[in-house]
C-alpha cells in the first residue's frame, strides 16, 4: 500500500508541476517593450509615464544596483480570444527562491485624472489584470516602473557584500528580461490546480493508512486517468469532477480553527534603504486593494502607521485605494505604533509615542484605532511592555518571533505576560510558527498538532502572505483559504479580524496560563551592540527630544512663546522610525545606517536648537550663570527650573578631591566618598565606599578590563552572539601611555591603548562628591569579526543584577540553574546595571549610550565574585562589511556603594546632564515631586493642542509609594489620562500622588 500511495504522489506531483501549472496560461503572445532607466533617485509616476522610452528587447539585461527603469508594455488582444479573460504575464528575471530580496516593479496605467496603479509584479506573482471578457483588437498600454534591487541574502545569508550601499555597488546591470506577454487565463486550470494542491499536501498530513488519505489518493488517481495531457484546458472540468467528493467532506466538529488574516511583513529598512521600502509598501498595497476587489471574503491586515503615512505622501494614488478599502472594513490597520519597532532598547518615552502617533494617524486618517499591538518579528520583547499596553488602551498583544528561541520550547501560545509591575496583557503566539504562512498543509497541521492550549482552547491565528515586497497574499493562498473553510482532516481556515480572533479566544479561554517578566528572544544577542553609532545617536536624540518639550513647554507658560507642535512631531516621528526592529538593533545594510547616523544627527541638533532657543528666552538678556536642570533627581534641584550657580564644579573645597601616584606608578583618587586606585596598565584595582570601608574589586581581579573576543555566530552576523565567544579572549592590558592631573577640581587620569587594529583612549574621572567614576572611551575600531567587552569583577554575592528598562528595572538571577537561564548569557540594560548583596550595598555601571552585558558569579574558596561586562562594540561583516568601524564615544560610569535609588539617579544624571546659559533671572519649575522613588519621566504641551500640560511619572524602585505634587502655575485642575493622554474615568486629583511598584501615570493639568 505504502508503494502505491507513493506512485500516486509522485504522478500528482509531476503532472501538476510540468503539466497543470504551466496550463494555467494558454495561448500567449508578445507584448511591444520600451525602456527608460534613470540615472538616478527615483521619480512620481507621473513624471515615469511622461519619459521618452527607447526600445528594449526581450533577453536583454537591466537595472544596475538599486536603479529603477520604467518600461512601457503595448500589445493588441488577437481575435481568437474574444470573451476570454487575459493576463499579462512579466518575468523580470525573478528567482522565486528570493521573494521580496530583489527586482520587483508597480504596474501603472495612464488616466485623464494621472497614473492608477494596478499591482506589483514579483516572483510569486508575475500576473497583471487585462480584461475579464477579452474584446478582439482591444489596445493594452501599461508602465511599469522596475526596481533592480540587488540580491543581498542570497542563498547563504552571512556573505560580506559591498552591495549594500549605493555608493559601493556595482553599476552593472543585474536582471535579464525573459518575457512579457499577453496570455489567456484559464479559470479551471488554475482552480484544478490549487484542488491538486490542497489534497496533495493534506494526504501528506494524515495517517498513512487513515480511510480519509486513501480516498485522497484514489480520487487524485481518477482525476488525472480523466485528465488528457494534451488538452488540459479542455479536460481540466471533468478532472475537478473526480475531487468534488472528496473537497466536499467537511472537517470535524473538533478540527482546530485558524484566523487567518492576509499580511505581509515589510521591515520598514533592512536589507534595502529606507526609499525603498516607500516603493515596496506602494507595491504591495496596491496588490492587496486588487486582491480585495477579486475575493469577497478575503481580509488584509497592515500595521506601521508610518508605512501608511509614506503611501499617503510619495503614492497617494495607491493610498486613496487604501483609504476605499479600509472604509470598506477589508484593509485593517493593526498594531497602533508607528513602526514595528524594537521594544527592548527604546525609552518608556519612546514606546508611548510610538502608540501616540500610530494611534493617533489611524485616527485621523480611517476614524478608527487599534485594539492590539502587533509586533511579530521584533527581537524579544521589554517586561515593562505589558503595563504601557494595557495603559495606551490596548486589549491584547500578537508576536512570533519567540518561537525562534534557540535553546527552550516557549510553553504557550495564548497566555496571559505579566510584566514588571504586575499588569497582565492577552498574549497570542501563532502555532505555525510564522508571519509569512502560505496555507500549506504542513503548516495548517502544524498549527493543529503545536497549539499548547489544545485542551481548552480552539483558535490560532494565521498571518497569509510574502513579505518584504514579496506583494502580500497571493490569489492561489486566498483559493487554498476557500477549500480548507471546512475540509476534513485539516484545521477550518477563516479570514478574519484579529479583534474578533482575541475577542472570542479570550472567551474561551477563561483561566489563561500566566507568564511573568520579560519574553526574551534566545537569538539575536548581538542586536543590543551592533552599529553603536546608531543606537547611541538614537539615545541621545531621544533624551533631547525630551528636554525640547521641557523647556519650549515652560517657555510657552512663563512667556507665551508659541510652542513648536508641528516640529517637535516632524522629530519625534523621525526618531520612532529609527526604532524600527532593523535599524536600531543594527541589523541593516550600510546605506540604512549611514543615512540612520546622518537623520539622527540632524534630530540631534534641532532638538537642542529648541531647547537653547526656549532656556535662552526663559533666561533673559544677562550676565549670571545660570543652571538649567532637565532632569528631577539629584543636588536638591527641581526638574525644568534654573538658578543661578558657580560655573566651577568644585566650587569652593580646595580638599575635596585628592590624587596621589603611587610607587608602581599607578595612582590614587579620592574624594569624601570613594578612594579608587589606578595601575599602571590603567585597570582598577581598589573602589572603596569610604563611609564603610568596604572594597568592591576582588584582590587579583581588576575592574575596567577591556577584553577582546573572537566573534563569528554560526549564522546571522550582525544579530547573533553565540555562547562559544566566551572560548577566546584577550586581555588589553597593554597601555601607550599613562598620565595623570587634577582638573577642574576633578582627578583625572587619561591612559591610551593600541590594540589589534584599532587604538582606544580612556579618561577616568573621580569628581568631587561623587561616588560615581566616570570612565571616557574614545575608541577608534576597525576590527573584523570582533566583540569588545568592558569588565567590572565584583567583590559582591550577588544573587541578581538589576536592569533598567522603561519606567523601571528587571531583576535577573545570576545562576544559571535551569536551560532557560543559562540562555540569557548576553542580556539588555537601558541605562544602568547594578549588582547588590542581600544587606543592599552594590555597585552600578551606568551609560550613555550602550544596552548589552552579561553577568556571571564565581566561587574561591570563601570568596565570592559577581563580574558584570558591558558589550560595547561589535565588528559583524553582514549586512554591512564595515560595521561600527570608525570612532566612538562610549560614557561609562562605575558608582561605588550603590542602591536602586543612587543607580537610577545616576543613569539620569550621566544621560541628561544640566546646562549652563548666560542671562537675567532664574526659572521656577512647571511641575516638582517629592517621595522616595518618584520619578518625572517628561513634561510636555497636550497633544490635542489644547495648551494644557502633561506631565508623566514613574514609581523607579520597585515598591509602594507616596509622595506629592506642586504646579508651579495658575491651573483649573488636574487628572489622570492615559499614556496617550486619552480622558479616563477618573477623578480630578490634587497633590497628593500614590503609586504601586513601578507604576505609570500620566496627569493632565488644566492651565487656568
Amino acid at each position: 500500500m505504502h508503494e502505491e500511495s507513493s506512485l500516486t504522489v509522485g504522478r500528482v506531483n509531476r503532472v501538476l508541476t510540468e503539466r497543470v501549472r504551466p496550463a494555467v496560461h494558454s495561448a500567449r503572445v508578445p507584448l511591444e517593450i520600451a525602456a527608460h532607466p534613470l540615472p538616478g533617485e527615483p521619480i512620481s509616476p507621473a513624471e515615469g509615464l511622461a519619459l521618452d522610452f527607447e526600445p528594449f528587447t526581450a533577453g536583454s539585461m537591466w537595472g544596475s544596483a538599486w536603479g529603477t527603469t520604467w518600461f512601457r508594455v503595448r500589445g493588441e488582444v488577437p481575435a481568437l480570444w474574444a470573451g476570454k479573460r487575459v493576463e499579462a504575464l512579466i518575468d523580470l528575471g525573478f528567482d522565486v527562491n528570493m521573494t521580496g530580496f530583489q527586482c520587483e516593479a508597480l504596474a501603472y496605467r495612464a488616466s485623464d485624472s494621472g497614473p492608477v496603479p494596478i499591482k506589483s509584479l514579483n516572483p510569486r506573482s508575475q500576473w497583471l489584470p487585462v480584461t475579464d471578457a477579452a474584446e478582439p483588437g482591444r489596445a493594452v498600454e501599461f508602465y511599469l516602473e522596475g526596481a533592480s534591487n540587488p540580491v543581498l541574502l542570497d542563498y547563504h545569508p552571512f556573505l560580506p557584500t559591498q552591495e549594500g550601499d549605493i555608493r559601493t555597488s556595482s553599476p552593472e546591470p543585474l536582471y535579464r528580461v525573459r518575457h512579457m506577454d499577453l496570455a489567456v487565463f484559464e479559470k479551471d486550470v488554475f482552480e484544478l490546480a490549487l484542488d491538486l494542491e490542497v489534497l496533495i499536501e493534506l494526504q501528506a498530513e494524515l495517517p498513512e493508512t487513515s480511510p480519509r488519505r486513501m480516498r485522497i489518493l484514489q480520487a487524485l488517481d481518477d482525476a488525472l486517468d480523466v485528465l488528457d495531457l494534451q488538452r488540459i484546458v479542455e479536460t481540466a472540468p471533468d478532472a475537478r469532477e473526480q475531487l468534488a467528493e472528496v473537497l466536499a467532506s467537511p472537517a470535524d466538529a473538533s478540527a482546530h480553527r485558524i484566523a487567518a488574516i492576509g499580511h505581509a511583513h515589510i521591515d520598514s529598512a533592512w536589507l534595502w534603504p529606507v526609499r525603498e521600502t516607500i516603493r515596496k509598501v506602494a507595491r504591495t498595497t496596491a496588490s492587496m486593494t486588487t486582491l480585495i476587489d477579486e475575493q469577497p471574503e478575503f481580509l488584509y491586515g497592515m500595521s506601521s502607521a508610518q508605512q501608511y503615512a509614506w503611501i499617503k505622501e510619495h503614492r497617494p494614488e495607491v493610498f486613496a485605494r487604501v483609504k476605499d478599502a479600509v472604509k470598506a472594513g477589508r484593509f485593517l490597520p493593526l498594531g497602533g505604533m508607528w513602526v514595528e519597532s524594537d521594544t527592548v532598547m527604546p525609552t518608556g518615552e519612546s514606546l508611548v509615542r510610538q502608540f501616540s502617533y500610530g494611534q493617533r494617524f489611524f485616527e485621523r486618517e480611517f476614524g478608527i484605532r487599534s485594539r492590539g499591538v502587533w509586533l511579530p518579528d521584533s527581537f524579544g520583547y521589554s517586561p515593562a511592555l505589558p503595563q504601557l499596553m494595557r495603559r495606551a488602551g490596548f486589549e491584547w498583544f500578537f508576536t512570533q518571533k519567540i518561537s525562534w528561541n534557540q535553546r527552550n520550547v516557549f510553553p504557550h501560545h495564548s497566555f496571559l505576560w505579566e510584566g514588571i509591575d504586575g499588569s497582565r496583557m492577552f498574549t497570542h503566539f501563532p502555532p505555525m510558527d510564522t508571519y509569512n504562512a502560505q496555507l500549506s498543509g504542513e503548516e495548517v497541521a502544524k498549527a493543529s498538532r503545536q497549539f499548547k492550549e489544545n485542551r481548552r482552547a480552539t483558535m490560532s491565528i494565521a498571518p497569509v502572505g510574502w513579505g518584504d515586497g514579496g506583494g502580500g497574499t497571493t490569489r492561489e493562498m486566498a483559493g487554498k483559504a476557500a477549500r480548507l473553510a471546512s475540509l476534513e482532516g485539516s484545521a477550518q481556515v477563516e479570514w478574519k479580524h484579529p479583534d474578533a480572533f482575541f475577542a472570542e479566544a479570550r472567551a474561551e479561554l477563561t483561566d489563561p496560563a500566566v507568564w511573568v517578566g520579560e519574553l526574551y528572544l534566545e537569538l539575536h544577542r548581538g542586536t543590543l551592540t551592533s552599529q553603536h553609532a546608531t543606537k547611541a545617536l538614537h539615545r541621545w536624540a531621544e533624551q533631547a527630544l525630551i528636554e525640547a518639550e521641557l523647556w519650549a513647554a515652560t517657555a510657552t507658560v512663563r512667556l507665551g512663546a508659541e510652542y513648536p507642535h508641528d516640529e517637535l512631531d516632524r522629530l519625534w516621528q523621525t526618531v520612532l522610525l529609527h526604532e524600527f526592529h532593523d535599524i536600531l538593533p543594527g541589523t541593516s545594510i550600510a546605506w540604512v545606517h549611514r543615512e540612520a547616523v546622518e537623520v539622527l544627527t540632524a534630530v540631534l541638533s534641532d532638538a537642542e536648537e529648541l531647547s537653547n532657543a526656549a532656556r535662552q528666552a526663559l533666561a533673559g538678556s544677562g550676565e549670571r550663570e545660570l543652571v538649567f536642570t532637565p532632569t528631577s533627581v539629584g543636588a536638591g534641584r527641581a526638574l525644568g527650573a534654573a538658578f543661578a550657580e558657580a560655573a566651577s564644579p568644585a566650587s569652593g573645597s580646595a580638599e575635596a578631591i585628592t590624587l596621589s601616584e603611587r610607587p608602581d606608578g599607578g595612582f590614587t583618587l579620592t574624594n569624601d566618598l570613594v578612594a579608587v586606585t589606578v595601575s599602571p596598565e590603567g585597570l582598577i584595582t581598589s573602589a572603596i565606599d569610604r563611609a564603610t570601608g568596604r572594597e568592591t574589586i576582588p584582590a587579583g581581579r581588576p575592574a575596567n578590563l577591556f577584553q577582546l573576543h573572537q566573534d563569528f555566530p554560526n549564522m546571522w552576523d550582525a544579530w547573533d552572539i553565540d555562547r562559544y565567544y566566551r572560548n577566546r579572549v584577550d586581555d588589553l592590558t597593554a597601555v601607550s601611555s599613562i598620565s595623570a592631573s587634577v582638573v577642574d577640581g576633578a582627578a583625572v587620569v587619561v591612559v591610551d591603548r593600541a590594540f589589534s587594529e584599532s587604538r582606544l583612549a580612556q579618561t577616568i574621572v573621580l569628581r568631587p562628591g561623587s561616588r560615581m567614576v566616570l570612565l571616557r572611551n574614545d575608541i577608534d575600531w576597525h576590527e573584523t569579526e570582533k566583540l569588545l567587552k568592558l569588565a567590572f569583577p565584583l567583590d559582591l554575592f550577588a544573587r541578581e543584577t538589576l536592569a533598567e528598562t522603561q519606567f523601571g528595572f528587571q531583576r535577573r538571577v545570576t545562576h544559571v540553574n535551569t536551560s532557560w537561564e543559562a540562555a540569557k548569557f548576553e542580556t539588555s540594560m537601558h541605562r544602568f546595571v547594578l549588582a547588590q548583596e542581600d544587606d543592599g550595598f552594590g555597585v552600578a555601571l551606568v551609560n550613555d549610550s550602550i544596552y548589552g552585558y552579561d553577568t556571571s558569579r564565581d566561587v574561591d574558596g570563601d570568596d565570592v565574585t559577581t563580574t558584570i561586562r558591558l558589550s560595547l562594540l561589535r565588528a559583524p561583516r553582514f549586512p554591512d562589511p564595515d560595521t561600527d568601524h570608525g570612532r566612538h564615544e562610549i560614557e561609562v560610569g562605575l558608582v561605588i556603594g550603590a542602591d536602586a535609588e543612587v543607580a537610577t539617579a545616576e543613569g539620569i544624571r550621566l544621560n541628561a546632564p544640566s546646562h549652563i546659559v548666560r542671562g537675567a533671572r532664574e526659572v521656577e519649575p512647571l511641575v516638582s515631586v517629592t517621595g522616595a522613588g518618584i520619578v518625572v519621566s517628561s513634561v510636555k504641551l497636550a497633544d490635542d493642542r489644547s495648551g494644557d500640560v502633561i506631565m508623566r511619572v514613574y514609581e523607579s524602585l520597585g515598591r509602594r509609594t507616596r509622595g506629592t505634587l506642586a504646579v508651579g502655575f495658575a491651573h483649573t485642575g488636574i487628572r489622570e489620562v492615559s499614556l496617550i493622554e486619552d480622558e479616563l474615568d477618573a477623578p480630578r486629583t490634587g497633590g497628593e500622588l500614590s503609586l504601586h511598584p513601578f507604576e505609570v501615570r500620566t496627569l493632565r493639568i488644566a492651565r487656568g
